[in-house]
């Protein structure tokens, strides 16, 4: 009987274990992941988690008697040390673990300030697993200060349950505005403002020199490179993560921009495939890699698909989302390349922001306009670009546009 071992269990393990059960494959399945906690979803992990609106049994993907019904084996708290590809095993601790197809979800993994800046002191946290927020929680307590370094989603995320909390909350981000590296000058404008409604500090432009300690080696201050220096009694680091390809890399693995894959997942090595944030893959004239929650469930079920003989090219349709305060942005589409932006409201709290290339629309930033987002994530789908002016137009009925 063929078996197949997953490393990693987030999001897409949980997608490709599934799906290949539902395709009919009823051989040895295994799951291996290097937390203690079944799968279960990260988007939470900055917004409703860290406030402490929900529970951790509440973010598993399934309930551990899913896996139990469909003879899925995990073994959690295992890290895989090495992959013998000569033999087709994996290596747990003391144990082999033998595969006739493996699939690397291994996602990714947070950057790190470096320790020459202080990014070893105590006090320091990133927002990627639920360790990583349970150990920060209790540093939650209003009036205390918070310096969050790097203003993207995440950072932002953090910053906005910290200042409902009461904290005094500072973002520094090193470029000329926050979200500088996924979106428009309008969105930008548009979450800063937000923020700074709530009471956030913003400052953009500086980076940080360092992070200077107290007595007993906890960060106590925030230097930044034009010398200002910023109290703290903690630092949140957001800014960015990088793909986790040490695995695949050290098997002998193509690595580009993440584990390389052709069009159905497959990577260098045919026996082998890769999906979600850790896997790179080809898209139009080049190769991408997106990181989220549907492209790590759609590639999963698609590899999934693939390993049972269906041949299929992976078709990314991107969309993502953040929650700040009471704002709900959602995007649709990837908005590289874009030359303008046209803007649909605003419409009391609903504004949206269309990314184009020349006459061809490319991607969709809706603020609590989730009618935007679905007519637009829906048009970048069937390729179907309205004329501007119509998007403009606040007498347009979007959803005329797709029919």
């Amino acid at each position: 009987m063929t078996a197949i071992v997953v490393i990693g269990a987030g999001q897409a393990a949980a997608a490709v274990a599934a799906k290949l059960r539902s395709l009919g494959h009823d051989g040895p399945l295994t799951l291996v992941g290097d937390e203690p906690q079944p799968p279960y979803q990260r988007p939470p992990l900055s917004k409703t988690y860290l406030l402490g609106d929900t529970t951790a049994e509440r973010l598993w993907l399934r309930a551990p008697e899913f896996y139990a019904e469909q003879n899925i084996t995990l073994r959690l708290g295992a890290p895989v040390t090495a992959i013998d590809r000569t033999t087709r095993q994996v290596v747990i601790g003391d144990t082999m673990l033998p595969y006739d197809h493996l699939v690397l979800t291994t996602g990714s993994i947070p950057r790190r300030l470096p320790a020459a800046i202080g990014g070893d002191l105590a006090g320091l946290y990133t927002v990627r697993t639920l360790a990583d927020v349970d150990a920060m929680r209790g540093e939650f307590v209003a009036g205390r200060r918070l310096v969050v370094i790097g203003g993207g989603y995440i950072g932002l995320e953090a910053a906005a349950v910290a200042a409902k909390r009461g904290l005094a909350v500072t973002v520094v981000e090193m470029a000329p505005r926050i979200l500088q590296r996924v979106a428009s000058p309008e969105t930008s404008d548009y979450m800063r403002a937000l923020h700074q409604a709530h009471g956030v500090t913003i400052i953009e432009g500086t980076g940080l020199d360092r992070l200077l300690a107290d007595d007993q080696g906890h960060v106590a201050t925030a230097r930044l490179t034009d010398r200002r220096e910023l109290p703290c009694d903690f630092v949140i680091v957001g800014v960015g993560i990088t793909p986790a390809t040490a695995l695949a890399e050290a098997a002998g693995l193509a690595i580009e921009n993440g584990i390389r894959t052709d069009t159905e997942g497959r990577t260098s090595d045919p026996r082998i495939w890769a999906a979600g944030d850790c896997a790179s893959f080809p898209h139009g004239d080049g190769r991408i890699r997106l990181e989220s929650v549907g492209n790590a469930i759609d590639q999963a079920e698609c590899v999934a698909e693939n390993i049972m003989g269906r041949g299929q090219a992976y078709q990314a349709k991107p969309w993502f989302w953040s929650d700040q305060f009471d704002c709900k942005l959602q995007i649709a589409g990837l908005n590289t390349g874009y030359d303008r932006i046209i803007t649909r409201g605003p419409d009391g709290d609903a504004v949206s922001f269309w990314y184009y290339r020349g006459d061809r629309l490319l991607a969709v930033d809706a603020m609590n306009d989730s009618r935007a987002y679905m007519v637009g994530k829906r048009l970048i789908e069937m390729d179907r670009s309205p004329d501007p002016a119509l998007i403009a137009d606040p007498a347009t009925a979007l959803k005329a546009l797709i029919k």
